[in-house]
């Protein structure tokens, strides 16, 4: 499915604490899928087109300042904390009383947090290489939480986001091949989150936000969760050792099962779509 038909399924909803945009592809039982910094709900957009339409009904959001949704005010909460309740009030806006969660990169912290308020509500959880509590942000990424100055973004930002291949270049190390991932899916990564000043201004507050604090917070109910967890990670990422995949599979008592993709990097949920979307069926039926 390309870029043009998904935003064909493009849909808009206010929540409480701001504008969201998603995409809704199918009916049925319902996915939602969240995604991390820089990339959007199109990073799902492999993995989607795998499921019949007739038989799953798949929502795939964009956090503040990505895709299709506005950046956040500044006064606004855009910590992990912050980011999971957009997540809860668009579940409650659409009226999702149980559905399946699926996340990746930053989006797996916010997930964790979401499972930890709304575990009766899941059916099941799956988390891709991700923030974990005591890795977030993780090692490579603390030299940019450092130099995350709204200042500095906004006068950076529009510079490399005009220039696909300086764009590149920051996804490379989530991407085995990004040389073949499609300029509209580059340029939809990097405009609404780079593309001007304000919007950078907003991307990097979202950066200096980040912290393991809001995890460590969420902790007692992560570890009483009992919601089916399936773990599935890249071997070949720089950023999440697979190590963090055991350490969330020691801590989420619901985990089934960690998987393993070989020499797959943080994005592969769309690099790699037709190896995943396997594991999340056997996990959904099981």
């Amino acid at each position: 499915m390309d870029v043009a038909t998904l935003e064909s399924h493009r849909q808009f909803a206010v929540t409480p604490s701001g504008p969201v945009s998603y995409l809704d592809v199918g009916h049925g039982p319902a996915t939602v899928f969240v995604h991390g910094i820089l990339t959007n709900g199109l990073l799902w957009r492999n993995a989607i087109p795998e499921f019949s339409c007739e038989s799953r009904r798949c929502i795939a959001l964009d956090l503040p300042g990505h895709g299709h949704t506005p950046p956040a005010p500044e006064h606004a909460d855009v910590s992990l904390t912050g980011l999971a309740q957009r997540v809860i009030e668009l579940c409650d806006h659409l009226g999702l009383e149980r559905f399946d969660l699926v996340a990746n990169d930053t989006g797996g912290a916010i997930a964790q947090i979401v499972a930890a308020q709304l575990g009766d509500r899941l059916a099941t959880l799956t988390l891709t290489n991700c923030d974990t509590e005591g890795n977030t942000p993780p090692p490579m990424f603390k030299p940019v939480t450092i130099a995350a100055r709204p200042w500095l973004f906004a006068r950076l930002g529009p510079r490399i986001a005009h220039r696909r291949r300086l764009v590149r270049s920051v996804l490379s190390p989530g991407y085995q091949h990004v040389g073949r991932v499609p300029d509209d899916v580059i340029d939809a990564y990097a405009q609404p989150t780079l593309g001007t000043q304000q919007s950078a201004r907003a991307f990097a507050r979202i950066i200096r936000a980040i912290r393991s604090q809001d995890l460590a917070a969420a902790r007692p109910q992560l570890a009483q969760l009992k919601v089916p967890t399936l773990i599935v990670w890249g071997t070949g990422d720089p950023v999440f050792d697979i190590k963090w995949a055991h350490r969330l599979a020691d801590l989420i008592p619901g985990t089934t099962k960690v998987a393993t993709i070989a020499r797959a990097r943080l994005f592969f949920p769309d690099e790699r779509a037709q190896e995943f979307v396997p594991l999340l069926l056997q996990h959904w039926q099981g």
